[in-house]
């Protein structure tokens, strides 16, 4: 069973991706959508949820993209999860069961579940991630920067 869902696996995933490879430019959506296998369309609206929260910045022109609005060091799992279920809180949401089971039994328990999970999450952070793929090997080589002039 998977508790997290789809676009916050696919939120940590970009941030992951973003951090091992934006460097010496920005990441752009396509690039990132296709070492990903999925449509652009599907992560636009996670990158800009991230970009509004702080944790990328968006960089605009031909050669724009995405790059880490922080170290990533800075950045947990946690927090990513938090946006990317913020950013999709009102999008094609069932109704909520209004009962009072529901509200004073049920509601409480599952709320301090999530913040247990999220709690867990936020001691993860993009840095570990990133060396867990290195040693993993789990990411295609990553170009070395070039910075001459």
């Amino acid at each position: 069973m998977n508790v997290l869902s789809r676009r916050s696996l696919l939120a940590i995933a970009a941030v992951t991706d973003i951090a091992l490879h934006a460097r010496p430019m920005p990441v752009s959506a396509k690039a990132l959508a296709a070492r990903h296998k999925l449509p652009p369309r599907h992560l636009e609206p996670v990158l800009q949820a991230l970009v509004r929260n702080g944790l990328l910045k968006g960089v605009r022109g031909p050669r724009g993209g995405y790059e880490l609005a922080r170290e990533r060091r800075r950045i947990t799992a946690g927090e990513i999860v938090r946006v990317a279920m913020t950013a999709y809180e009102d999008e094609g949401t069932s109704p909520l069961p209004e009962s009072r089971l529901a509200e004073t039994i049920v509601a409480p328990v599952v709320k301090k579940g999530i913040e247990a999970f999220l709690t867990e999450l936020d001691q993860v952070t993009v840095d570990d991630l990133c060396k867990q793929a290195q040693v993993e090997e789990a990411v295609d080589e990553i170009p070395a920067a070039d910075f001459t002039i």
